[in-house]
């Protein structure tokens, strides 16, 4: 399924929202992305590059395997779904991808949820945690659960970077499995299939979940690595379609239509 976003150059339109740049020749660009919030971003996004000459064809994806594959195979432009250390985990695994980080658009703290408990302290002896199948997300959130003092991990280790393995300490013995698909994580929650489910906010998002007052636990946005990113192929980065759609997306227009229609549950990035 595509949703082409087709616009017209409006002497008022370009008026209103054209940017500083000359604008470019009649062109299209074509972006894999999530439904929420990329692509609702990128709707956002559609007209004000309409005025600049570029027309936007947002191809949108469920999952997190497929806008990669895309985007090697050439199919699509670019891709607006993934944060930067899953990129880096996914170019470790396949070093026949060739892509780059063209520009950091926003972030979207992860969440824990519990429809059990009210907080991180009220956990079980024995508590089952349930995570998303990502290594980049892993160690995301044992950050998390280290700086709650839930558990702790070695000294000198990344938290960042750390494993269910590395864990030193697990006072209330928690069971964390670590191998559930991203898209399923809301209806295990809503299942009450464990004492906590910990989601990515667009999959909360897209499912009605409140990625803000839901959780027993939000992720600070503060020096926060896991920048969801425009994503290319090397050397596309300079292409001028794709210069003017990441400067479009830091545009104040943009970020505050980010911050007033997800209020917190996805924060603007402006470098």
């Amino acid at each position: 399924m595509k949703i082409k976003l087709l616009t017209t150059l409006a002497a008022g339109l370009v008026a209103a929202t054209a940017l500083t740049a000359p604008a470019l020749a009649q062109t299209q660009l074509v972006i894999g992305a999530s439904y929420v919030p990329h692509a609702e971003i990128l709707e956002e996004a559609a007209p004000i590059l309409a005025a600049e000459g570029i027309e936007l064809e947002i191809v949108p994806f469920q999952d997190y395997i497929l806008p990669n594959t895309a985007l090697a195979l050439g199919e699509i432009d670019a891709n607006y779904f993934q944060h930067l250390p899953y990129l880096e985990e996914v170019l470790a695994n396949n070093p026949d991808y060739d892509f780059v980080n063209a520009g950091a658009i926003h972030i979207e703290p992860i969440g824990i949820y519990s429809q059990r408990w009210e907080g991180l302290a009220d956990l079980p002896e024995g508590g089952e945690v349930i995570m998303r199948d990502s290594v980049a997300d892993e160690g995301r959130i044992l950050a998390i659960l280290a700086n709650e003092g839930v558990i702790a991990l070695p000294e000198g280790v990344d938290p960042y970077s750390a494993r269910v393995s590395d864990i030193a300490e697990n006072p209330k013995n928690l069971t964390f499995r670590p191998d559930v698909e991203a898209a399923l994580l809301p209806q295990v929650y809503l299942n009450d299939d464990a004492d906590a489910v910990v989601i990515n906010a667009n999959y909360a998002l897209d499912a009605g979940l409140d990625p803000v007052n839901d959780p027993i636990i939000v992720e600070s946005g503060e020096n926060n690595p896991y920048v969801n990113i425009i994503t290319v192929r090397a050397g596309d980065e300079t292409r001028p379609e794709i210069v003017k759609l990441v400067e479009v997306l830091h545009s104040e227009a943009i970020q505050q239509f980010i911050l007033d229609k997800y209020q917190g549950a996805v924060l603007p990035v402006s470098e």
